[in-house]
């Protein structure tokens, strides 16, 4: 209520600060470290590294599925008992300073990103897991063969990773063939043109402008007095009430995403450890009241880490709010009611959340919602790298975080499986924080990760999400949709569930 109030005193005085019709700026709140494919580490830096680095394969799909880029066609070599293979064909397209795109390029860029000197740590350890025997062949100016020492099912969507032109690192400018060039350095203001080469089309905007606002209120009040075009995923629902007040000058779209909001559970705690007190906090969340009120409706109600749009995804029963039910299984794992309707608790627990407006008020009401069947809670709010820190050392009992897009099921791996649960050594070993470990669930994984078969890939995978609902090492609360908020005069952007921003290659604004 404060920052609607805020802004209830401050829009009036904003004046239209109208924009040149061929540049679009857009609104970010934390700023880019590096776009070099080689060093890309935080989400921005990703969304603007493939703006400009088009890659062989992305999931920038409406249903997540590896979607061709820069190939043209990836196909399987007949096997002939020997390791498996895929040829790669690329197509026919330009980098942005008018050359073609080869085969060479493509392996400039892999030998640039495996280098263990100054090269791309996840991508080493992806293809360390995928078996990449080193060099891939070169079959001809546009097509190589990438060979495996064994069955790798994710290698489609390994190769989402930008492409660099050949001797570009060594010139001392990097040159891709994605819709737009940078001009300088990333930083608190990115500045880029289009790439008039680009294989889709040149963008139909001359100039990208990508500017760092931290507060939201001055986001939202960036768009109404036209000093900036659009934003996404950074306006917190608690100012969508403001946005409809100036829908004259703004609207807000939205569509689903592959982005998990989950509540996760320590499961090496003396009362957690047993599936019966799991279950009872997941039967005592009223999660359809908390999206309506606190997210405006803007989310779908989470079975499972997939999304129901995802190619994998098995429907599997909901955690459905019955506080009858929560309090039957509590008595049953031994937490009986101590005094009836009286103050006493069956348990106490904490629950860890980042200090940030929106978690923090979510995690309140979830709290009060424990409250209801004896299950007490306390809410610690910490800065989000002291709040991080303690969940990969396992220093919690409750918290609440968002995955990344999940496009790849094979990322289940990392969240799931035992040999990805963080480790006092290794505190950036996996996100399996709620130490969760089950044999039957490692072995699908594994065997998902090898099966080639999309059918018996699927199958794998729905087992996987049925053992999951049923011992429930995280309640998944909610898929949060994706929000862009822009002004009027912007056309033709697509929202990805990838949460990626492709779609600015095909925005424009109306005169």
């Amino acid at each position: 209520m404060r920052a609607l109030l805020v802004l209830a005193l401050v829009l009036p005085a904003c004046q239209r600060q109208p924009l040149p019709a061929d540049e679009l700026v857009v609104l970010i709140e934390q700023p880019p470290r590096n776009i070099d494919p080689r060093y890309t580490l935080t989400s921005y830096d990703f969304k603007l590294s493939y703006l400009c680095f088009a890659r062989l394969v992305s999931v920038d799909d409406p249903h997540l599925e590896p979607h061709l880029e820069l190939a043209e066609r990836i196909v399987p070599v007949p096997a002939t008992g020997q390791e498996p293979a895929w040829d790669v064909f690329v197509r026919e397209a330009r980098f942005s300073d008018g050359s073609p795109v080869t085969a060479q390029d493509v392996v400039y860029t892999l030998e640039q990103l495996l280098d263990e000197r100054t090269g791309n740590s996840v991508l080493r350890r992806r293809f360390a897991d995928a078996g990449l025997v080193w060099p891939p062949q070169v079959l001809g100016p546009r097509q190589l063969r990438l060979r495996l020492r064994h069955p790798h099912a994710s290698i489609l969507t390994d190769l989402d990773f930008g492409i660099l032109k050949r001797g570009s690192i060594e010139s001392g400018r990097l040159i891709g063939a994605g819709p737009f060039v940078p001009e300088g350095p990333v930083g608190e203001v990115s500045r880029f043109v289009a790439n008039p080469h680009y294989f889709g089309g040149a963008p139909r905007i001359r100039r990208l402008t990508v500017r760092v606002v931290r507060d939201a209120n001055a986001r939202l009040l960036s768009l109404v007095g036209g000093s900036a075009d659009l934003t996404q995923n950074t306006i917190s629902p608690l100012l969508f009430p403001a946005i409809e007040q100036w829908r004259d000058r703004l609207r807000l779209d939205s569509g689903p995403s592959a982005i998990l909001f989950y509540l996760g559970m320590n499961l090496e705690d003396p009362h957690l450890r047993d599936v019966r007190v799991r279950r009872a906090l997941a039967h005592a969340i009223d999660r359809e009241r908390i999206v309506r009120t606190k997210l405006h409706g803007r989310a779908r109600l989470a079975s499972s880490m997939l999304p129901a749009l995802h190619w994998a995804y098995h429907e599997v029963e909901q955690p459905r709010y019955d506080r009858a039910r929560a309090a039957q299984l509590l008595d049953e794992a031994g937490l009986p009611d101590p005094d009836g309707d009286g103050p006493r608790p069956r348990l106490s627990l904490s629950y860890k959340t980042s200090t940030d407006a929106l978690p923090l008020s979510i995690a309140r009401v979830i709290a009060a919602q424990l409250a209801e069947v004896g299950v007490q809670v306390e809410v610690r709010p910490y800065e989000f790298q002291v709040f991080l820190s303690d969940i990969k050392k396992g220093n919690f009992q409750l918290f609440t975080l968002t995955t990344g897009e999940v496009a790849e099921p094979n990322l289940m791996m990392r969240y799931f499986h035992s040999h990805y649960i963080p480790t006092p050594a290794n505190p950036d070993g996996g996100h399996n924080r709620f130490r969760y470990r089950n044999a039957e669930v490692d072995a699908l994984l594994e065997a998902g990760q090898r099966e080639m078969d999309r059918a018996r890939r699927k199958a794998i995978y729905a087992r996987v999400q049925q053992i999951l609902a049923q011992e429930v090492p995280l309640v998944p609360l909610w898929h949060v949709d994706n929000v862009v908020v822009m002004r009027q005069v912007v056309q033709g952007y697509v929202l990805l569930p990838s949460a990626q921003l492709a779609g600015l290659a095909t925005t424009w604004k109306r005169p």
